[in-house]
């Protein structure tokens, strides 16, 4: 169990830092939805850090699991919020983006706590 959480939880931190640095980078496909869903400019920087501390949390929990979990609960945070935003915008065909990153958090924090 011990190695499949490691997996899980390694794997689950790319995912989440690769969508932080992309949105750090600018990148159309993350930028653009977020005009759309009336998300402030002045919020993509504070919003990409998170993702990354976040990330970087997941991995540190490896070693300090009350940091882990306490990352992992960020993480659920922020993405349910960004399912609400999503939801708010009424962008409906896109709601799985953000579910699709809240998945593999809960499963690594499962598994942390299992």
């Amino acid at each position: 169990m011990f190695t499949t959480a490691v997996v899980v939880t390694v794997l689950t931190a790319l995912w989440v830092g690769f969508s932080g640095v992309s949105l750090l980078r600018r990148a159309a496909f993350v930028v653009e939805p977020l005009v759309v869903y009336g998300v402030p400019r002045s919020w993509w920087t504070a919003l990409a850090v998170l993702k990354l501390l976040g990330a970087m949390g997941l991995l540190v929990g490896l070693a300090v699991p009350v940091l882990g979990g306490a990352a992992a609960a960020g993480l659920i945070l922020y993405f349910l919020g960004a399912i609400v935003t999503v939801l708010r915008a009424r962008s409906y065909k896109t709601v799985a983006f953000p579910v699709l990153y809240l998945a593999p958090v809960v499963a690594t924090a499962a598994l942390a706590f299992a």
